[in-house]
């Protein structure tokens, strides 16, 4: 019983600080089976100190705040701005990949509106549904494991199947954008999709809006430097702008919202 009080603790102290945990994560950590990791979460979140999500839990209040799977929406018209900014730069006949999360649903809607003939290849089921309302598009959605509480698709057979394909554009998004130019997001089975994606497509674009750089989590993607273009509203700080210029990726900002 006192190991278990004491991991406890440790679970409640490590999803306090990262904001989510994935059960994978807490097991290495604490060097104990996921089983174990389960049963714990669970009896925490039957006690209210924490929420229990699939495949992980946060802290109470912290999620709701930072993870796009609960589908609260931050910082929306930002996002249609950006949104609309990537548009008009994605040519018609183009092929790409659309990641998931909330901008890259407007990026969908707004591709809906102003280009034509298009080959789209998405994990995202929302995004999926939206493109495929214009009859002139190809829509292939990727085989993987579907997360309920927001319809990003991932896992070892999405990445296989991202595989297979390479593209013109890569579009994605990020949860946290650090200072030295890390790109972080929660999931590591959705970071290894996002990888894949980066791997497979000729040009890559990011779009994250002023609030992801001044947010993290625990899984690194990669770095802001692979990207060619980064489209943001506003500019972020004068040392990443000097990391971008220095790399040759070019920051755009979408007109005032």
């Amino acid at each position: 019983m006192k190991l278990k009080i004491q991991r406890h603790g440790q679970i409640l102290s490590l999803v306090q600080k990262y904001q989510f945990m994935t059960v994978d994560d807490l097991a290495a950590r604490l060097e104990v089976t996921p089983q174990t990791i389960r049963r714990d979460i669970q009896e925490l979140s039957e006690s209210g100190r924490l929420k229990r999500y699939h495949g992980g839990a946060s802290s109470n209040g912290s999620l709701s705040d930072s993870l796009p799977s609960n589908r609260q929406i931050q910082c929306q018209n930002e996002k249609n701005a950006i949104a609309r900014l990537i548009a008009e730069h994605i040519p018609d006949e183009s092929s790409l990949f659309v990641s998931i999360g909330t901008t890259m649903e407007a990026v969908a809607s707004e591709l809906v509106k102003r280009r034509s003939s298009l080959r789209i290849i998405t994990n995202n089921i929302h995004v999926a549904s939206i493109v495929s309302a214009r009859t002139d598009y190809t829509v292939i959605i990727t085989s993987g494991v579907v997360r309920p509480l927001d319809g990003g698709i991932t896992g070892v057979a999405t990445v296989d199947f991202i595989n297979q394909f390479k593209v013109d554009y890569a579009v994605m998004s990020t949860h946290g954008v650090e200072s030295d130019g890390s790109l972080l997001d929660y999931d590591y089975k959705e970071v290894s999709v996002m990888q894949a994606m980066i791997a497979n497509a000729r040009v890559r674009f990011l779009g994250v809006d002023h609030s992801k750089f001044r947010s993290n989590a625990l899984v690194r993607l990669g770095d802001i430097t692979a990207f060619d273009k980064v489209f943001t509203d506003r500019l972020p700080d004068t040392a990443m702008q000097k990391m971008l210029k220095e790399a040759g990726v070019e920051c755009l900002v979408s007109d005032a919202v």
